[in-house]
């Protein structure tokens, strides 16, 4: 059983700021870390410290922070499969992250839109039926639809995070086998919240729903019917990277079980959560294998 992560990969540069600026204030910060990131890489990055087989596909360019990106990646049991694009620098993400550990995030996706489904398929050959396959919502709306089509064709089960958020990605939605998104995702989409917006969206022949309420905890959605998950109690001094976290654990746990996304899965996910938002950065941030084993 393998997953396969197609995202992107990106420098996370972390500022702290004591609140959000307003439109046309300027406020001062401090630089807190300069780390590997990108929602795609965060992700696979997690599995497969998880123990799951996971191939990281994404587009990075030719700069020096792409060979540093490269050079953290090689760090991490993720087997990279990242296509190169001549002349390009490597994504970016700014990080602004407040003092009660809230963040914001401004991400390029100059490489990351340049993947194509025509890069990607030779990637994915060796992909086996009941395989998964896992997308957000940085790639271009043209390739996301090619690769979840090309995946069903494929016989993979297929998990999509939508952040960042598009509306446009909402037809898309019919028959993913997961759906992770957190609750201004949800009400942006549905027009209701909580167990209203789960509903919605499992009308919308989505196998499962995974709906993150931060310190609230979350809604699993299914065809048995919407439960409540609490949270793991802690204090949050860096959000970046949380969600990830959850998302990765929550199928990691799944799948080392030999089933799907359940409460347990989701309360395993809550802990390793609790890890990643007690400390500074992204990757440095989540937590190790050796926790992640202790958890799991």
């Amino acid at each position: 059983m393998k997953v396969f992560v197609v995202g992107n990969i990106a420098m996370d540069q972390t500022l702290a700021v004591d609140r959000m600026p307003i439109e046309g204030e300027s406020v001062f910060g401090s630089k807190v870390s300069n780390d590997l990131g990108g929602k795609g890489t965060n992700q696979a990055v997690v599995l497969a410290r998880c123990g799951i087989p996971t191939i990281l596909i994404a587009a990075i360019g030719t700069d020096i922070q792409s060979q540093q990106m490269r050079e953290r990646l090689s760090q991490e049991a993720v087997i990279e499969r990242l296509v190169e694009r001549q002349g390009f620098s490597g994504d970016t993400t700014i990080v602004l992250k407040d003092a009660a550990g809230g963040n914001v995030n401004i991400t390029t996706v100059d490489c990351a839109r340049g993947l194509q489904i025509a890069d990607v398929r030779p990637l994915i050959s060796d992909a086996e039926p009941g395989d998964l396959l896992v997308l957000q919502g940085n790639l271009s709306l043209e390739a996301t639809a090619d690769i979840i089509h090309h995946g069903c064709e494929k016989g993979l089960r297929i998990a999509l995070n939508p952040s960042p958020l598009d509306l446009k990605l909402v037809p898309l939605f019919a028959g993913l086998d997961v759906l992770f998104l957190n609750e201004h995702e949800a009400e942006q989409i549905t027009g209701v919240q909580k167990y209203a917006a789960v509903q919605y969206l499992l009308d919308l022949n989505i196998d499962t729903v995974v709906l993150t309420l931060g310190a609230r905890g979350s809604l699993l959605g299914t065809k048995g019917g919407i439960a409540a998950v609490p949270a793991q109690i802690t204090e949050v001094v860096d959000s970046t990277g949380a969600g990830d976290t959850f998302q990765s654990v929550a199928i990691g746990s799944a799948l080392r079980r030999g089933g799907w996304i359940d409460g347990h899965a989701l309360l395993i996910a809550a802990k390793a959560a609790a890890v990643t938002v007690s400390r500074f950065g992204t990757t440095a941030a989540f937590p190790t294998r050796a926790e992640l084993e202790k958890i799991l």
